[in-house]
C-alpha cells in the first residue's frame, strides 16, 4: 500500500434545523436545463467539458459557528470533553452544499458570468460574440460555448 486516504465526515443526521443550522442548498441544475444545453451544444457543434471539483465541500467557509466532538485519532485525553469548532466545511455538514455553491457563485460572477433566475445552477458568459454555459451539479461541473480558447481559460 502506497498511502493512506482517511476522510472527516460530520454526523450531519444529529443536526437539527434552527438549531444546529438555518438553510441547506444542494445545486442541482434542472433536467430541462440540462437538456436545452446539451441541445445547443449539439446544434452548434460546441466543445463540451465535464468537470469534477475533487474536495469540493472542503474548500469553502462557513457562515455560521459550528463544532464536533474530538475525533478519535484527534482525542485531547486531558480535555476529553472539549469540542472542535470548524472554519471550513467538511462533509457530512447540512450546510457544506450551501457554503461550497456560495463560494464557487462567488468565482463565477467574477468571470463575467451571470447566474440564470430561472435555474440557479446555470450560468451564462456573454461578452461579444463570445457564449459559454457552464452548469453545476453538486461538484460536478459542465461547460459549453462557441469558444474554445475562453472555455480553456475558464477551466
Amino acid at each position: 500500500m502506497e498511502r493512506f486516504k482517511a476522510r472527516l465526515v460530520a454526523k450531519g443526521y444529529n443536526q437539527r434545523p434552527d438549531v444546529d443550522y438555518q438553510q441547506t442548498f444542494s445545486p442541482i441544475v434542472k433536467p430541462t436545463t440540462i437538456k436545452t444545453v446539451l441541445s445547443l451544444a449539439i446544434m452548434h457543434s460546441w466543445d463540451l467539458r465535464q468537470l469534477v471539483v475533487n474536495n469540493a465541500f472542503l474548500n469553502s467557509e462557513l457562515a455560521e459557528t459550528v463544532f464536533i466532538v474530538q475525533p478519535p485519532w484527534f482525542k485531547d485525553l486531558s480535555k476529553p470533553d472539549h469540542v472542535c469548532r470548524l472554519k471550513k466545511a467538511i462533509h457530512g455538514l447540512k450546510q457544506a452544499p450551501r457554503a461550497w455553491y456560495t463560494a464557487l457563485k462567488t468565482v463565477i460572477l467574477q468571470l463575467g458570468f451571470h447566474n440564470c433566475k430561472a435555474d440557479s445552477s446555470l450560468f451564462v458568459y456573454s461578452k461579444g460574440s463570445n457564449l459559454c454555459y457552464l452548469l453545476i451539479y453538486v461538484d460536478d461541473l459542465v461547460i459549453t460555448g462557441n469558444n474554445t480558447l475562453l472555455m480553456a481559460q475558464i477551466i
